[in-house]
C-alpha cells in the first residue's frame, strides 16, 4: 500500500472539519496536511464534502501550481518512500510567441488594466501593458497575464491574476486566483525556470539601476511614476532570487524595495547578494516610516506612489516626500531623463483579435 504525503486531514472530532470557502458550509470542509509536517497549506487548501450541493475540491497540486517557489520545497508529489530516478537535466521549456502575441489586446476588459486606467490614465496604463507585455485572459472573466519575458526576449511562463478594478486588489476569495499557462498547456514535459518579470527591460535599459520589487502589478505602477529605474519584480516573497536567477543583473546597480512585513527576509537577500558581488542597497524607508493600519495591508512602494495625482509627479516632490529617494539618487547618480515615447491607445485598441482563452 502506498503512502502519500499530502492527504486530507483525518477526522479527529469537529475541530478537525471546517467552513468551506465556497458554499460557507460549517462543519464540512477537510484540510489538506503534509504528512512530513514541512508544508502548512493555507486554509482554502482542501475539500467540501458535500460533492453534489458544492463540490469545492483545492489540492496540493494546484497550490503549489499557484506557488512555484514552495513546491521547490519538495522533491515531487509522488508518495514519500518512491524512489524517484536519476534524469539527465532537462533544457528550459518556453512559451511560444504566438500565444503571447494574442494575448495582448482587449485591455478595456482587463480589470487589472481598468484599475490602472483609473490611477494613471489610459494612456500611460495602455503604454505600461505593451512596454512590460502583459496580456489579458478568459481564465477568469478580465484576467491578467504576467508573461515572465526573459533577457533574451522568450516566455518563461505566464502568470494568471485577477484583480479587483475598483482598489486594484488580488481577488482571494473564495480562494487565491492564481494559475500559470505552463501548467494548462506544458503539461508534464514543461521544465519550468523562472526569471523576473520585466527581466526584458534591462537590455532596453542598460545605463538605469535596477529597481526589485515583490509584485508584478507593484513594478507597472513604480516605473510609471520613476523611471529613473528599470523596474522588475521577483514574483513573490522569496521569488528569483536563486544564484542562477541573479546573473542578468551583473555589473548592475541594484535597489531592492521590499513589501511591508518582508524587509528581514530581503535584507537577508540583500546581505547575500553583497557577498556575490552585487552593488546593491535595500530601501528601508517604508519599514521606518509606515503606519499600523499601513503595515496591516502589507503596503508596498506602490501602494504610497499612487496617493499622488500622475500629473503632479516629478522628483523634487518624491524627494519631499520620501527623503530616502535623494539619498538613492545621489548615491547612484541617477539620470533625470524621462522616457517620452507612448503608445497610441487607437492603435492598442484597434487590434480585432480575440485574444487568448486561457
Amino acid at each position: 500500500m502506498k503512502t502519500h504525503r499530502f492527504i486530507l486531514e483525518p477526522y479527529k472530532g469537529k475541530t478537525t472539519r471546517h467552513n468551506c470557502p465556497s458554499c460557507k458550509k460549517k462543519g464540512c470542509f477537510s484540510r489538506y496536511i503534509d504528512t512530513d509536517k514541512n508544508i502548512e497549506f493555507p486554509d482554502h487548501v482542501g475539500r467540501c464534502n458535500r460533492e453534489n450541493n458544492c463540490g469545492y475540491h483545492f489540492t496540493p497540486k494546484q497550490y503549489f501550481e499557484q506557488n512555484p517557489e514552495k513546491a521547490e520545497l519538495i522533491r515531487d508529489f509522488s508518495p514519500i518512500h518512491q524512489t524517484v530516478p536519476q534524469q539527465k537535466p532537462m533544457p528550459v521549456s518556453f512559451i511560444d510567441e504566438s500565444i503571447v502575441n494574442r494575448s495582448l489586446t482587449r485591455y478595456d476588459q482587463n480589470k487589472l488594466c481598468q484599475f490602472l486606467t483609473s490611477v494613471l490614465g489610459i494612456q500611460k496604463s495602455l503604454k505600461l501593458m505593451n512596454q512590460y507585455k502583459v496580456g489579458t485572459a478568459n481564465y477568469w472573466p478580465g484576467a491578467t497575464i504576467f508573461w515572465q519575458t526573459d533577457s533574451s526576449d522568450k516566455v518563461r511562463t505566464g502568470k494568471i491574476m485577477l484583480y479587483d478594478p475598483s482598489n486594484g486588489r488580488r481577488i482571494k476569495q473564495p480562494h487565491n486566483h492564481i494559475s500559470w499557462v505552463h501548467s494548462m498547456i506544458g503539461g508534464n514535459e514543461f521544465n519550468l525556470k523562472q526569471c523576473f518579470f520585466g527581466e526584458h527591460l534591462l537590455n532596453q535599459k542598460k545605463t538605469l539601476p535596477v529597481a526589485i520589487v515583490e509584485s508584478e502589478k507593484s513594478a507597472l505602477i513604480a516605473s510609471c511614476y520613476l523611471p529613473e529605474f528599470c523596474w522588475i519584480a521577483s514574483g513573490g516573497k522569496h521569488g528569483c532570487f536563486r544564484d542562477e536567477n541573479l546573473n542578468v543583473l551583473e555589473g548592475r546597480k541594484i535597489v531592492l524595495f521590499p513589501d511591508l512585513g518582508a524587509f528581514d527576509q530581503w535584507s537577508l537577500k540583500s546581505n547575500h547578494m553583497q557577498e556575490l558581488g552585487y552593488e546593491v542597497e535595500i530601501f528601508d524607508y517604508l519599514e521606518r516610516n509606515a503606519s499600523a493600519q499601513q503595515r496591516r495591508e502589507g503596503y508596498d512602494i506602490a501602494d504610497f506612489l499612487i496617493q499622488i495625482q500622475p500629473e503632479e509627479v516629478n522628483l523634487q516632490m518624491m524627494i519631499n516626500k520620501n527623503p530616502m529617494l535623494k539619498k538613492l539618487i545621489d548615491h547612484f547618480d541617477l539620470a533625470l531623463e524621462k522616457d517620452t515615447k507612448t503608445v497610441s491607445e487607437d492603435q492598442m485598441y484597434s487590434q480585432k483579435r480575440k485574444g487568448i482563452r486561457l
